[in-house]
């Protein structure tokens, strides 16, 4: 980790009325200060859900979710939110859209003041040339950048994100996940963000969670990147470490898919040693294995 524990989830369990199960159970993991997590796993699994209750915008059946040692109740600036759409007011323009989150977080600033910290962000994310254009003259990609940019221009202490390239094509994508790197080394952001794409999540990921099937789904394992902080998109597949992570993350996610296509129950949480088998977890309190792939 890179920092002191700043998000801590406890015990989060999710289910819906009539549901015969929960969608997910016994979910615990935490988060470091500046630290960058990925969650990974099948449709299902809740994931989506992890991140609403962890933005305040879902509550959870049991568990809790503590940042800074306070507990998640409800909505708040202190966590910014990029959903899978970009989420803009189609009548207003970039400038206008990021002015609006901006004085929610800051309402006595003057509009002097607005612009200058929107413009920052703006150009942060650079779109400079249409900070005054609205969302409809804008590609796919242009209107993702501009929600990268209203979330970090609120200053959150926590980024949390919702599969935000799914829908780009390759060459936009890995446009944003540079410009992604390369804002949170700048800023130091704590994030949490879902994907499917293993590539991606070894690329952003300090850590990446590795989620069981649901029902009952659960953090089955947590895979730490151990490959150097400084890598790009271009050197990533050089690094003697990038097969060994991304064959046991797609040999993960294979087993888990046989278990659907075979209706197998959800695999146990199993903890795993330097260098021994996995052996079943003990019960305790908190049931999460660390693997370390060197």
């Amino acid at each position: 980790m890179s920092g002191p524990e700043f998000l801590k989830v406890q015990g989060l369990a999710k289910a819906y009325p009539g549901a015969k199960e929960p969608v997910f159970e016994g979910v615990n993991f935490d988060i470091a200060q500046g630290e960058f997590v990925c969650i990974i796993g099948h449709s299902g699994c809740g994931k989506t859900t992890i991140l609403n209750v962890l933005a305040g915008l879902e509550s959870a059946t049991s568990g809790h979710v503590f940042m800074d040692r306070r507990e998640v109740a409800g909505p708040s600036l202190e966590r910014g939110v990029v959903f899978q759409g970009h989420a803009l007011m189609p009548w207003l323009t970039v400038r206008k859209n990021i002015a609006f989150a901006v004085r929610s977080k800051w309402p006595n600033w003057g509009r002097a003041q607005v612009d200058e910290h929107v413009e920052k962000y703006v150009k942060l994310v650079g779109l400079s040339g249409a900070i005054d254009k609205k969302p409809s003259a804008l590609s796919g990609g242009m209107k993702q950048r501009v929600g990268i940019a209203r979330a970090f221009a609120i200053q959150p202490r926590m980024l949390l994100l919702d599969e935000p390239f799914g829908a780009l094509d390759a060459l936009t994508r890995g446009t944003i996940q540079d410009e992604l790197l390369r804002i949170c080394a700048e800023t130091h952001q704590t994030v949490f963000m879902i994907t499917h794409d293993v590539d991606e999540a070894i690329l952003l990921a300090d850590r990446i969670l590795l989620m069981s099937n649901g029902p009952q789904a659960r953090v089955a394992e947590i895979v730490k990147n151990t490959m150097s902080r400084e890598r790009t998109r271009a050197t990533l597949h050089h690094d003697p470490q990038y097969y060994r992570i991304r064959n046991h993350l797609v040999d993960f996610l294979v087993a888990r898919s046989q278990d659907l296509s075979h209706g197998r129950a959800p695999a146990q949480p199993v903890t795993v040693s330097p260098g021994l088998d996995p052996e079943p977890a003990e019960p305790r309190p908190e049931p999460i294995p660390l693997r370390r792939i060197a």
